[in-house]
C-alpha cells in the first residue's frame, strides 16, 4: 500500500483543523493510500491539543511537528515539506490550509488529476468561486493587477495542491519556497496542471491573518519573481526617463527657436532635470547590478537549513 502524507500548516487553530481532521478521515476511509497526516504548528500561542478529540477510522498518523517561532504559512509549508522528504518517504504530498477553506472532499479530484497525468506533474487547485466579501474581493482584485504588472504573470492558485515525489525531491533545493510556495513551484518551471475548485469555508473561528499578514503574504509571492520585477520596473524607469528628455528636447526646442529665446527659469529647470535625470541613471545603473549579483545568492536551503526551526515532532494518537 502506498503512502499519501498531508502537511498543514496551523497557527492557533485547532478547533477548526480537528473538524477538518474529520473530514479527512472520511475522505481518507475512500483512498487506497495510507494517508499520514503532517500539522505544522506555525509557533502557536495555543498550544496543541494532546490528543484528538476522535478516534480515526482511516488516518494512520497525524503528528505535530512545532516549530521555533511563528514564521507565517508560506515558511511552516517549506518546513513542513522539507521535513517529510527527509524523514519519511510517501508516494505524494499535499499540501492544504487548516481552516477547512481547501475542502477535504476535492482532495480526491486532485488526486485523480495527479494519476491521470501519471504522477509526474503537480496539482493545484485554482479558484472556480471565493466566498469573502466585497472589500476582500476589490482588494484581491487590485492585488492581481498589481501582480501581473510586476510580475507578467497571473494569480490562479494558492497553497492547496498535491506534490509527486518526484517533484517534492526537486523542490528541496528551491529557496524560494522560504517565500511562497505556490510561486516557488511556478517559478522553478515545474511541470503543473491546474484543477477547478470552490474555495470552502472556514470550519470554525475567525481567520488570525489581519490586513498586514495579507499584504506581507501577497508581497512574498510577488519577491519570489525578485529578477522579473527588477527588470521591469528599470524598464518602466528608463522609458520614464526617456519620455522626459524627449518633453525636455523639445521644450528647449521651442524655446530656442523663438524670438526671446528660452526663458529663465526654463534653462534652470533643465539644467536640475539634467542633474537629476543623470543621478536615476546611476541609481538604475546600480540596482542592475545588484539584481544580477543577487541571482547568486541563496540565504535559504530547505534541504540544507531546515532543522534549525524545528522541534520534535509528536503523535495525537497516542
Amino acid at each position: 500500500m502506498a503512502e499519501l502524507a498531508f502537511c498543514i500548516p496551523v497557527y492557533d487553530d485547532w478547533s477548526a483543523v480537528t473538524r477538518l481532521l474529520e473530514a479527512l478521515d472520511g475522505v481518507a476511509a475512500g483512498l487506497e493510500d495510507e494517508v499520514h497526516v503532517l500539522l505544522v504548528d506555525d509557533g502557536s500561542s495555543q498550544p496543541a491539543p494532546e490528543r484528538l478529540p476522535f478516534t480515526p477510522r482511516a488516518l494512520r498518523g497525524v503528528r505535530v511537528l512545532p516549530l521555533r517561532r511563528n514564521l507565517g504559512h508560506q515558511r511552516a509549508i517549506a518546513l513542513g515539506l522539507t521535513h517529510l522528504y527527509a524523514e519519511r518517504k510517501a508516494r505524494a504530498v499535499v499540501v492544504m490550509d487548516a481552516d477547512g477553506e481547501d475542502a477535504p472532499a476535492d482532495v480526491p479530484k486532485l488526486l485523480a488529476e495527479l494519476a491521470r497525468t501519471g504522477g509526474t506533474k503537480a496539482v493545484f487547485a485554482a479558484r472556480a468561486r471565493r466566498s469573502e466579501g466585497l472589500r476582500f474581493w476589490l482588494g484581491y482584485r487590485a492585488y492581481k493587477l498589481l501582480h501581473r504588472a510586476l510580475t507578467g504573470r497571473k494569480v490562479e492558485v494558492g497553497n492547496f495542491s498535491v506534490l509527486p515525489w518526484s517533484l517534492l525531491e526537486r523542490l528541496v533545493g528551491v529557496s524560494e519556497i522560504w517565500n511562497h510556495y505556490a510561486a516557488a513551484v511556478y517559478k522553478a518551471r515545474f511541470p503543473l496542471v491546474q484543477v477547478s475548485v470552490p474555495r470552502a469555508r472556514r470550519l470554525d473561528g475567525r481567520s488570525k491573518m489581519n490586513f498586514v499578514a495579507l499584504v506581507t503574504h501577497g508581497l512574498s509571492a510577488i519577491s519570489v519573481y525578485g529578477d522579473t520585477v527588477g527588470v521591469r520596473l528599470i524598464c518602466a524607469a528608463a522609458g520614464l526617463i526617456a519620455l522626459a528628455l524627449a518633453g525636455l528636447g523639445a521644450a528647449l526646442g521651442a524655446g530656442f527657436l523663438s524670438a526671446d529665446g528660452p526663458p529663465v527659469w526654463l534653462t534652470s529647470l533643465s539644467g536640475l532635470l539634467g542633474v537629476l535625470l543623470v543621478g536615476l541613471l546611476g541609481v538604475l545603473t546600480l540596482a542592475v547590478l545588484f539584481l544580477l549579483q543577487s541571482r547568486e545568492r541563496y540565504s535559504f536551503l530547505p534541504l540544507r537549513d531546515y532543522r534549525h526551526y524545528l522541534l520534535p515532532e509528536r503523535s495525537l494518537l497516542g
